[in-house]
């Protein structure tokens, strides 16, 4: 299955770094975000990639011709190369879905650029996790589903309010885990979902999402191991000490 990348962000949220490259350009510790995304895809048996493009595209452009990238196709919407990760082949199709394309509008985009007809995997530019792949896909056709995230338990920063007419009624700051779930992405989507995604601007996680919930075709796979999402300058400081501090970075699957 090929992995598609949702690399178009802006990173606004991530200083001057998110000005002068794409986000997922980024660097945790000394390797690009993007890298360690595809180096745990990888590891798993996957190496075929499909990177959703917007902003600073130039920019992962020009990291793989770095690397000495066999070119096999040249076009202006479409770059796909050949190039050696961890010393595996790794196909990369980088594709320009637009600079204010929804998530759905850049997996359309790409999926029909390619002319595809299959299955696929999506994940976001900017979210690392030692998600096991293998179990997430079998997990979605089990059910049969339209599309399977991976659902993850959010970082709590503060203490969990609860507010009666402006009285605070309850406290916790105990950091305890919660029964909340939240996207984590790593999703497995079917070919069949390009038909609910009818324009551009579509996010994925809006009205496809809402109208595979009524049918009972969403699906989560709940995880419980590593997940970070680089959102912010704080979440890329913190992701780096984890990168310094671990020989073994936690992100990665085993």
């Amino acid at each position: 299955m090929k992995i598609f990348i949702l690399c178009g962000g802006f990173g606004t949220r991530l200083d001057h770094q998110g000005k002068l490259m794409a986000k997922t350009m980024i660097k945790i510790g000394k390797e690009p975000v993007l890298i360690h995304i595809i180096k745990n895809f990888s590891k798993q048996g996957f190496n075929e990639f499909v990177l959703c493009a917007g902003h600073k595209i130039e920019t992962i452009k020009k990291f793989f011709n770095k690397k000495n990238s066999n070119i096999i196709k040249n076009e202006k919407k479409h770059l796909s190369i050949n190039t050696l990760i961890d010393k595996k082949k790794i196909l990369i199709d980088i594709i320009d879905t637009g600079k204010n394309t929804g998530t759905g509008g850049r997996i359309k985009k790409a999926f029909n650029k390619l002319s595809l007809k299959e299955d696929f995997l999506t994940t976001y530019g900017d979210g690392l996790g030692n998600v096991p792949i293998k179990k997430l896909i079998k997990y979605h056709y089990d059910n049969k589903a339209m599309l399977t995230l991976t659902a993850v338990r959010p970082k709590q920063r503060y203490g969990v309010l609860k507010i009666l007419r402006g009285k605070v009624s309850y406290f916790d700051n105990s950091k305890k885990k919660s029964d909340v779930y939240i996207n984590g992405g790593f999703f497995v989507i079917s070919k069949t979902l390009i038909k609910l995604i009818k324009n551009p601007n579509m996010y994925i996680e809006n009205e496809p999402f809402k109208k595979m919930i009524k049918n009972g075709k969403l699906y989560s796979y709940k995880h419980h191991g590593f997940w970070a999402s680089m959102d912010t300058l704080k979440d890329k400081n913190d992701l780096d000490i984890i990168a310094k501090k671990n020989k073994k970075l936690p992100w990665r699957v085993n």
